[in-house]
């Protein structure tokens, strides 16, 4: 059995390593928040959203598949919830069976009837899934959850349940094991063979002791230690196959339930943040995906995801179309937003592309190969290297990775020198970045790099500008313009308190 509700034909690898880039990418994107709001205090959601949100689907098909569960999900929560609440339940009962007859040392005996303990309380478990399917089949549409509703019914159907209530209460061997052999050349047994339980039963006339005797038949004295031992070994060899088969099936059912508590487990994470952004009104959107070799990016009230669910107030959104440009440029005021819709990209790309809505009116982007950050550090604080030194060890870092169609977000990027050498280094990298087929959205405060981005790339960039109002105000809202030559740092300043001051004379003074 298989629940295949993350990808139409194959398993979830929950087992896979993390992408290149990834402790970057949590940081940078201040991805925890995200994390947070979709485990809802529950540690392995957060471990299974981390895994799924990270493990970007590259197929846009493959991402609608997930995006039309994720639809039924968010139509019948309870039910979803009460699936992932019973795989839970099914593994919690499997890990008491173990204690109880788990150990260093085991027997086939104890290895059978631990089997058969967690096949009865999977059995049990199976009956509720079964129970859910019959009750809510017909009101699922996606072709993740139909199918995996229609596989319940079929082949958990009542005959399978009769069979195996009767195999499990057999194997329990209430009347003792009954197990036939035959002797070797040199008097050993061999060919052990473990009998149903009906095969063992005498003739009337033998065990009313009329008529002449088909068997024999003695007795081992309680206190013959070794003639036990000799027996109980004769009765594992009888019996081993049947153990092996036993925790076989166990298995297979566990693993089913592994499986299906993992992908369950992201959908009910889906489900939580939902809660949360449905409760502080953030508009959330389906996004849709385009091929990876159709440069598409267009989006209306693009918000920070992670920004919204760690602030008490409403988020500025941004509006953006950047269709057929490889290379957006983020210029415009301090403090303007700039870092804030550059996250806002990565987090809905990462989200788009695990199959999630996203925290937009509209979203519409390529699938990127690989998404990467190259966000500004503080100075090491060991002094074992410069800033640049860091930066540009990062970049290097990034390279090893990258590849058609990936996407690279840069916040404030080669700041660690002068002007000069800082805009020459940022334009030879992301010039290189664009002749690999590469998309990047750059955020800098450096008005050399942007102004030759904007004579020698204007065809292939999108430039946006962090708007100020006259009063020196922000709206946090991005425009489509050129950039300037000023941040307007001079605001800052004074949102600081000015403690400089300029006196009548022209001489400054320090306030106090």
């Amino acid at each position: 059995m298989k629940a295949h509700l993350l990808h139409r034909d194959q398993d979830f690898d929950f087992t896979a390593g993390r992408p290149a880039g990834h402790e970057d990418l949590i940081q940078d994107l201040e991805l925890s928040a995200l994390l947070r709001a979709m485990a809802s205090d529950d540690k392995f959601i957060y471990g299974v959203s981390e895994k799924v949100l990270l493990g970007c689907l590259t197929d846009p098909e493959a991402i609608r598949y997930r995006q039309q569960v994720l639809a039924d999900c968010l139509a019948w929560p309870s039910v979803i919830r009460e699936m992932y609440a019973i795989a839970t339940a099914a593994l919690a009962d499997r890990g008491h069976v173990w204690g109880v007859y788990g150990g260093n040392y085991q027997t086939p005996s104890s290895n059978l009837y631990g089997a058969v303990s967690h096949l009865e309380s999977y059995t049990a478990r199976l009956r509720q899934l079964r129970k859910i399917a019959d009750e809510h089949s017909a009101a699922f549409r996606s072709d993740g959850m139909t199918a995996l509703l229609a596989m319940l019914r079929r082949e958990l159907d009542d005959d399978y349940f009769a069979e195996v209530t009767t195999r499990l209460k057999e194997l329990r061997f209430r009347s003792g094991e009954l197990i036939s052999a035959e002797l070797d050349r040199n008097n050993s047994g061999i060919n052990f063979v473990l009998r149903g339980p009906g095969a063992g039963r005498r003739p009337w006339r033998d065990r009313l002791g009329i008529g002449p005797r088909s068997s024999y038949s003695f007795t081992l004295d309680p206190r013959d230690e070794a003639g036990g031992q000799i027996l109980s070994d004769l009765t594992s060899r009888g019996i081993n196959l049947v153990a092996n088969a036993a925790a076989q099936s166990a298995d297979h059912l566990g693993s089913f339930f592994t499986m299906l508590r993992g992908e369950l487990g992201f959908y009910a994470g889906c489900l939580n943040l939902w809660d949360e952004l449905s409760a502080k009104g953030v508009p959330v959107t389906v996004p849709e995906p385009a091929a990876a070799s159709s440069p598409m990016f267009s989006c209306s009230d693009l918000r920070d995801t992670c920004l919204e669910l760690r602030s008490p107030g409403p988020v500025t959104g941004n509006d953006v179309i950047a269709d057929g440009k490889p290379l957006v440029v983020i210029t415009g005021a301090n403090s303007g937003g700039k870092s804030t819709f550059l996250r806002s990209v990565g987090v809905a790309q990462l989200m788009m592309q695990c199959g999630l809505f996203v925290t937009a009116g509209s979203f519409t982007a390529r699938v990127a190969s690989g998404i990467f950050t190259h966000f500004i550090r503080e100075e090491d604080p060991g002094m074992t290297s410069g800033r640049l030194d860091d930066e540009l060890w990062r970049m290097s870092a990034i390279a090893d990775h990258l590849g058609p169609h990936c996407l690279v977000l840069f916040n404030e990027s080669f700041a660690g020198t002068n002007e000069r050498e800082g805009a020459e280094i940022g334009y030879q990298v992301v010039r290189a970045l664009l002749e690999a087929k590469i998309t990047v959205f750059f955020v800098t405060h450096r008005y050399e790099l942007a102004d030759r981005f904007r004579r020698e790339q204007p065809a292939s960039t999108l430039f946006l500008r962090a708007e100020r109002r006259s009063d020196g105000q922000r709206n946090y809202r991005l425009a489509a313009k050129d950039p300037l030559p000023t941040s307007f740092g001079e605001d800052l300043y004074y949102r600081l308190g000015g403690w400089l001051e300029e006196d009548k004379s022209g001489s400054t003074l320090v306030s106090g």
